[in-house]
C-alpha cells in the first residue's frame, strides 16, 4: 500500500471513530468525561424543594465546567445509594452515613466537604429538640420518661445515627436488628426528613426528635418553624457532608469538581449550600461515622 493510500485509510477510520464517539454521548468537556455530568443530591428536605433550591448550583457546576449538568433528587437517601451504586451518577452529595452506606455497595471517593457557616470549620451539629414548653432538659430526661421520639430518614447522618448514639449514651438500649425498638423509650418513628421532625415534635405527635441543627436555623428563618418554638437538649459534632465521585469518573473529572468547589465565591451561592467554603476530604475523615454506623445497625442501607 502506498504513503497515500495508507494516510487516506487512516483518516477514514479516525473520522469514523470520532463520528461513534459523537453519537455515543458527545465530545469531552472540561470536566474530561463525554456527555451530561449526573449529579445526585440527598433530599434532606423534600425532595422538590431541594431540586428547586439547587438549581443556582447546577448553573454554577454547568458553567464552570463547560457541560451539560443534570440534576437528581431520590425521594429518599436510600435512592442516592442505589443510583450511584447504579452507575446512574457521575457526582453525588450525601451524608456521611450515606457515604459509608454507599462505600459498602460501590467504589466512591470522597472529594470536598463544606467549611460550616455556623461552626467555622468542616464539622457541622446533629441535635435532640423537644418542643420549647416541654420538660425535658437533656436526651437523659427523654429516655428515663420513656418519650416518643422521632428520626428523620433512615440513613440520616444528623437526623438517625447520630440522635441514637446520643440517646444510647443516655441509657436507651436501641436494638440492632429492629431500628424501631429503643427501649426505654415509648415508641420510635422515622419521618422521612429533618423538616418533617421539627413538625412531628411541634405538634406534640412525639416528644423529641433528632434533626440537623442548621436546618433547623434555615426553617426557622424562612418561618416554616416558628422561631423559639423548639429548643435543642443536645448536639454532637457531625463531619460535614462529602460530595463523592462515582466509580467511572475519571481523576481530570475529579480534579475538576474539586476545583469548581475550592474556587467557589459567589456570597449567595455559598450560602445557598450552607457554606463558608470548601475543603479536600479524604476515606479517613469519616472513621468515626464508619464504626458508629456498623455498631449501631445503620452501616446497610435499607
Amino acid at each position: 500500500m502506498t504513503t497515500r493510500a495508507w494516510r487516506t485509510v487512516v483518516a477514514v477510520v479516525s473520522a469514523l471513530a470520532l463520528s461513534t464517539a459523537c453519537s455515543a454521548g458527545g465530545m469531552s468537556h472540561a470536566h474530561g468525561s463525554a456527555g451530561t455530568l449526573r449529579v445526585g443530591i440527598i433530599p434532606n428536605i423534600s425532595p422538590e424543594t431541594q431540586r428547586a433550591q439547587y438549581e443556582p448550583f447546577r448553573e454554577y457546576l454547568a458553567d464552570r465546567l463547560k457541560t451539560d449538568v443534570e440534576l437528581f433528587v431520590a425521594t429518599n437517601y436510600a435512592g442516592v445509594v442505589s443510583a450511584l451504586a447504579g452507575r446512574k451518577l457521575d457526582i453525588a452529595y450525601l451524608g456521611g452515613l450515606t457515604y459509608v452506606q454507599a462505600e459498602a455497595q460501590v467504589k466512591v471517593t470522597p472529594l470536598v466537604t463544606e467549611v460550616d457557616q455556623e461552626t467555622g470549620t468542616p464539622e457541622y451539629l446533629s441535635a435532640i429538640v423537644v418542643r420549647d414548653d416541654a420538660p425535658f432538659r437533656s436526651a437523659k430526661d427523654v429516655v428515663a420518661a420513656g418519650g416518643k421520639f422521632a428520626f428523620g430518614d433512615v440513613s440520616s447522618t444528623s437526623g438517625s445515627l447520630y440522635p441514637r448514639i446520643m440517646l444510647v449514651e443516655a441509657g436507651a438500649r436501641c436494638q440492632t436488628g429492629d431500628l424501631t425498638v429503643c427501649p426505654p423509650l415509648g415508641s420510635v418513628a422515622f419521618t422521612g426528613g429533618h423538616d418533617a421532625t421539627a413538625q412531628a415534635v411541634i405538634s406534640g405527635s412525639v416528644d423529641a426528635g433528632g434533626i440537623e441543627l442548621r436546618i433547623l436555623h434555615r426553617l426557622e428563618r424562612q418561618g416554616s418553624v416558628p422561631e423559639g418554638a423548639l429548643r435543642v437538649v443536645e448536639t454532637r459534632e457531625v463531619m460535614g457532608y462529602p460530595w463523592v465521585a462515582g466509580p467511572d469518573v475519571s481523576s481530570q473529572t475529579r480534579d475538576a469538581v474539586v476545583e469548581a468547589f475550592t474556587a467557589m465565591s459567589d456570597p449567595e451561592l455559598l450560602d445557598l449550600m450552607r457554606a463558608k467554603a470548601y475543603v479536600k476530604v479524604s476515606a479517613a475523615d469519616y472513621a468515626e461515622v464508619r464504626e458508629q454506623a456498623t455498631e449501631l445497625g445503620l452501616l446497610t442501607a435499607p
